[in-house]
């Protein structure tokens, strides 16, 4: 019996050990390397980790994962304050201005990102890294057939209409103090029947369905062209700049300094127009993020011989 127990022990240890070399989840100090990607459960967040995520890992020997469907900015930023991750895959200027840095909202593009590019860095210890190219801003959107109608150009000719109609918005955005619904009605000089605070997901649909007049959205969401909405200019210019950047623990680039310039040959790499198409393929034609990333570097050769 002895002699079992002992048989039997030494396969445990045997298994255990084999267990942790293959990097079983919970077991082992695989993970303690691992370069780890946050990424919000929104689908340009997710194509974006899956960019930074393939990058790394194809032009490098290091392993990498993404932390994936955080529900808001801050989880993400609490993420990178705890060590649980190490970049962030999407972060807007205007948004975290506001959120996270609690700063008033700065209207001038290049000034909110010297703003939080400077702020990340001495309070967080991050690096704010350039723009991929493209701001994710917030959107009025209205059907074509809407837009005729009323003769809808541009956010001030809602003025007319805007007390007759309902419509849908992110319910974060209702009741921000700074850049929200109010000082919005104070800005355009009108308010609407009544807003309806949605997930930012469901309001395509709604103002496709007819269940809204107008919703308010995002720039480079790619169900705008899936549902051809029409854009209604930002013409007094009230939402702020949300130019979209990854932000970084510097501790990752002391760590792994070679990671700073590979992950800068993503700057100013991604257009409105393309990042609108990559969520398209992923909302409408129901491709997984992590294909049409790797769709996207192997188009352009994984930006080799840029920055």
């Amino acid at each position: 019996m002895k002699k079992l127990k002992k048989i039997f022990t030494l396969i445990s240890i045997a298994l255990l050990l084999f267990v942790s070399g293959c990097g079983w989840p919970g077991l082992g100090s695989t993970s303690k390397d691992t370069i780890k990607v946050a990424s919000l459960s929104t689908t340009e967040s997710m194509i974006l980790a899956e960019i930074i995520m393939q990058l790394i890992s194809h032009e490098t020997d290091h392993s990498t994962e993404i932390v994936n469907n955080l529900g808001s900015g801050q989880l993400v930023h609490q993420a990178l304050m705890n060590g649980d991750a190490d970049i962030a895959s999407a972060n807007f200027t205007g948004n975290e201005l506001i959120t996270t840095l609690n700063h008033a909202p700065i209207k001038d593009e290049q000034k909110a990102n010297r703003v939080v590019t400077k702020l990340y860095k001495k309070r967080f210890d991050q690096t704010w890294m350039p723009t991929y190219g493209f701001a994710d801003t917030y959107n009025m959107l209205v059907t074509q057939e809407t837009a005729k109608k009323y003769h809808l150009n541009k956010i001030s000719d809602m003025k007319n209409i805007a007390s007759k109609i309902n419509i849908g918005a992110d319910n974060i955005w209702v009741n921000r103090p700074d850049d929200g619904y109010e000082p919005f009605a104070q800005t355009y000089d009108f308010k609407f029947k009544r807003v309806y605070p949605m997930q930012i997901g469901l309001v395509y649909s709604a103002v496709a369905a007819g269940k809204m007049s107008a919703v308010l959205g995002y720039s480079t969401d790619g169900r705008i062209k899936s549902y051809n909405l029409k854009i209604l200019p930002d013409d007094k210019n009230f939402f702020p700049p949300y130019d979209t950047s990854m932000v970084v623990n510097n501790s990752l680039f002391r760590k792994y300094p070679e990671l700073k310039p590979l992950l800068h040959r993503l700057d100013g790499k991604i257009s409105v127009s393309t990042m609108q198409d990559m969520n398209y393929q992923v909302d409408n034609n129901l491709r997984e993020p992590a294909d049409v990333a790797k769709e996207f570097l192997n188009k352009h050769n994984y930006f080799r011989g840029d920055k």
